[in-house]
């Protein structure tokens, strides 16, 4: 018997009209459908996204959970057993359609389910279906070029390493900082400090039924945000 191919699939950063029409091919082709489940089985993100693109009735649900720890000893055994879950499914000859919001391949779960998975069982076939990322996602909502001509564009997971995130800014003509909820106090500060308060924006849950846009980025001080939150400093 022939194994399954594991597809990762982007769904994109939220609006169910970003889908690919390859994204939606292989969720509809795939007998699987692998989706990142919250362990008291709330849909995820990723699921919400892609819903009306699916047909229960003929898919089997793949409700995956990931650990949120640093425990090594704990993230080896989880993800050992979510892609061992995985892998039975591929050994039976069936495709699975492991969804994720975004692109697949930038800053994505599917990155390490990929890595194991080919680690560990080698004959199977990975593809990834490449998503609009959150991204380009809010350059288009924002009306805002990333970059043009020879301008610097990066991408950058929002830490509280405040050194470097200033320089960053410093560094590049646009950046977009990725799950900043968690530092947005700091990232403030350094925006006044820059004084470029005024060339930052933040989105919540961008293109999605659920976004918020913050244009004034100094009233930010002291809320709390939704994990799914960037901002992008363009100078």
């Amino acid at each position: 018997m022939t194994a399954g191919t594991l597809y990762g699939v982007g769904v994109g950063p939220g609006d169910p009209e970003l889908v690919t029409v390859k994204a939606y091919r292989i969720m509809k082709e795939s007998p699987v459908i692998a989706y990142p489940r919250k362990r008291k089985g709330s849909k995820s993100y990723a699921y919400a996204i892609a819903e009306q693109y699916i047909d229960q009735r003929d898919k089997e649900m793949l409700g995956l959970v990931f650990p949120m720890t640093k425990d090594k000893a704990i993230l080896e055994r989880e993800w050992n057993q979510t892609v061992a879950e995985v892998y039975e499914r591929l050994a039976q000859g069936r495709d699975v359609a492991f969804i994720t919001e975004g692109d697949p391949m930038m800053y994505s779960t599917f990155i390490h389910m990929m890595r194991l998975m080919q680690e560990k069982h080698p004959e199977i076939k990975v593809v990834s279906i490449p998503g609009i990322s959150s991204v380009n996602g809010v350059a288009s909502r924002l009306g805002l070029p990333l970059a043009d001509g020879d301008e610097h564009v990066a991408v950058i997971p929002a830490t509280d390493n405040r050194e470097q995130m200033k320089q960053a800014i410093i560094n590049h003509d646009c950046v977009v900082f990725l799950k900043v909820a968690k530092v947005i106090d700091m990232m403030v500060d350094v925006l006044g400090e820059l004084d470029l308060l005024s060339k930052a924006s933040v989105v919540t849950k961008v293109t999605s039924s659920e976004e918020v846009v913050w244009p004034n980025v100094a009233d930010l001080k002291g809320l709390e945000l939704e994990y799914l939150t960037l901002m992008v400093v363009r100078k």
